[in-house]
Formats: C-alpha cells, sequence, structure tokens
C-alpha cells in the first residue's frame, strides 16, 4: 500500500482539522507508543515461532548424541568373550556338523 505525497498531506490536513493542532503531539506519541507495542508483539511472535521449531530439531540432537554414546560403549567381542567364559568348551575347534544333521547339505553332484 503506497500513499504519494497528495495523499498523506490530505491525512495531516484530516487530522489537524479533526483533533486540533494541540492535541497533535499527544496523537503522534500515542500512534508512536502503539507502534513501538505492535514490534515488541511481532518480535515476541517470531522468538515463539523460532522456539517451537527449534525444540524438535534439538531433542534429535540429543538422541543423536545418545546413540553415539551408546554406540561408543558396544563392543560385540564382550558378548562372544562372556559367552566363552560361561560355556566351557574342551577344545578351541569349531563344532562338527554331520551331513545328516546339516540341512543344508546336499551331497556328492554329479555331472
Amino acid at each position: 500500500m503506497e500513499l504519494s505525497i497528495g495523499e498523506m498531506a490530505l491525512i495531516a490536513v484530516a487530522i489537524v482539522v479533526l483533533f486540533g493542532p494541540d492535541k497533535l503531539p499527544q496523537i503522534a506519541r500515542d500512534l508512536g507508543a502503539g507502534v513501538r507495542k505492535m514490534r515488541g508483539a511481532v518480535e515476541d511472535i517470531k522468538t515463539e515461532i523460532m522456539k517451537e521449531t527449534d525444540n524438535p530439531v534439538s531433542e534429535i540432537k540429543r538422541e543423536i548424541e545418545k546413540v553415539k554414546d551408546a554406540a561408543k560403549d558396544f563392543n560385540p567381542l564382550n558378548d562372544i568373550q562372556k559367552d566363552a567364559l560361561t560355556e566351557p568348551t574342551s577344545s578351541n575347534e569349531l563344532p562338527v556338523v554331520k551331513p545328516s544333521e546339516d540341512e543344508t547339505y546336499e551331497g556328492p553332484v554329479s555331472r
């Protein structure tokens, strides 16, 4: 909304006629205070919006940090070592699976 100089002059004359020249400074102060309050309200709204939009991002960042910390402490060899300690084996060799017990064994293949 753009006002030309003529339109602004017409508005100024109308204000002077309606309220008188002695109340003009008070009206200007009141308008200035209203504009400052509106700007403050807009800034408060912007701040609240930024907090609300930033909040999920910071929660996601915290969750990522938790996962990173858990990954630092995770060592799958610890579980294997615990299993090895709880189940004593007679030797370090792998158990031999008989072909009759192995479901994936196909037997000799002839061509």
